[in-house]
């Protein structure tokens, strides 16, 4: 069944409309020419219907008259296991992790798709099994040595034409949002991108969520009407789980009758110099609009050389000018998951906190009491960081033995 918002344009009259347009936060209704319509801006909340003017707007419901879908042909949660320069990207290991608690919700197996060149399927699959794949569907061949979107797309259209997988996973890198895309695209099935949190449901429904309206809102959605279901979720967001002793199997596929056609070549691959990675780091000391200027930052640089640790920023102070985009946590910078992160005057939004809560320990310093961040530490210090911050570099330079 599906909701509708119908607008009785017998009951439009300046009156009506004006009552109904003040009560719409989303300036979802137009009145032109005589008639009242919905816009782009709607948001079909229901607000007109319970406090507009009464019999203006109505809420029907219309019959589904979409194909069924037979859920009980889809099984397994696969994941994609993208490969970079260093090999099989970490955030692979995570989603594995994650596949084996969704699975075990409606008893099914862990799937790894795997596309490489012959010299690393061996390698690769080994590591699939070790961190928890029931099977390896192995792509390999010399023309998939180096990433090309079209053939790569069509070895994962190949296996969810053969093997039906209730869910894929891809991480949210550059790599993974370019190819989630297409793939779903063929399928016409639903992608939810950036997923901070996943469930199941025990009808196999998958319960995607992830930031809406600005990291305001977490949305909770769910495709309940197509498979396979899609989603792409970033590196640090769940923990990597242990290694075991493999007990899965691999299935070799063919390749070879798929068409590798593409109009892709590539000419050169060039890797890019080694920069700090906030996203690896065991140790960070995070900056927030406390810090009046690029200078007084130093004493955050002095605080992480002790730790061994990195500094990175909140969103205001990127814009501000103090530090490039990639030492940035939140939703629109990196997600982190840090042994120790140290929060130094950060009022703890919800854009960044989203990006920081996976971190093992986490220190607070604000001289806002009320300030949200203290919410989600477990140590937290009431207070200026221009007092705190010096006096803290200068015991653990004291007691550096100790450390």
């Amino acid at each position: 069944m599906a909701k509708k918002l119908v607008i009785n344009q017998n009951l439009v009259n300046d009156t009506s409309v004006k009552e109904v347009m003040a009560v719409c936060p989303f300036s979802g209704l137009e009145y032109k020419d005589g008639k009242l319509e919905f816009t782009a801006g709607c948001k079909t909340c229901g607000l007109c219907v319970r406090k507009g003017p009464k019999g203006l707007v109505t809420e029907v419901v219309e019959e589904d008259n979409r194909p069924k879908l037979d859920k009980s042909k889809w099984h397994g949660v696969a994941v994609y296991m993208e490969i970079d320069v260093d090999g099989i990207h970490p955030v692979v290991f995570e989603l594995l992790g994650k596949a084996r608690e969704l699975a075990s919700v409606i008893n099914d197996e862990v799937y790894a798709i795997l596309v490489c060149g012959k010299d690393k399927e061996k390698e690769y699959s080994d590591l699939a099994l070790e961190y928890g794949a029931d099977k390896v569907y192995v792509y390999s061949s010399d023309e998939l040595k180096d990433f090309n979107m079209d053939r790569y797309s069509r070895c994962i259209e190949d296996f969810i034409e053969k093997v039906h997988p209730n869910t894929v996973l891809y991480g949210g890198t550059a790599l993974g949002r370019s190819l989630a895309p297409k793939v779903a695209q063929h399928f016409r099935t639903g992608l939810t991108a950036d997923c901070t949190k996943l469930g199941m449901k025990e009808n196999s429904d998958l319960i995607q969520v992830r930031p809406a309206f600005g990291g305001n809102v977490m949305a909770q959605i769910i495709s309940p009407n197509t498979r396979p279901q899609m989603a792409t979720v970033r590196y640090k967001i769940f923990k990597m789980p242990e290694k075991q002793a493999p007990h899965g199997t691999v299935i070799k596929m063919n390749p070879e009758k798929l068409d590798m056609t593409s109009l892709i070549k590539t000419l050169d691959i060039k890797v890019k110099p080694k920069v700090v990675d906030i996203s690896n780091a065991d140790i960070i000391v995070a900056c927030g609009r406390a810090f009046k200027s690029a200078e007084d930052m130093k004493m955050a640089e002095e605080l992480a050389d002790l730790l061994d640790g990195v500094v990175a920023v909140t969103r205001p102070m990127v814009e501000a000018g103090f530090r490039d985009a990639k030492f940035q946590i939140g939703l629109s910078g990196r997600t982190v998951a840090p042994k120790l992160i140290i929060c130094l005057g950060i009022s703890g939004a919800v854009q960044f906190t989203a990006g920081m809560n996976g971190s093992e320990l986490i220190i607070a310093i604000n001289k806002d009491p009320n300030a949200s961040i203290f919410g989600v530490s477990h140590y937290g210090i009431v207070g200026d960081i221009y007092q705190i911050v010096p006096k803290l570099i200068e015991n653990i330079k004291n007691n550096r033995s100790l450390i």
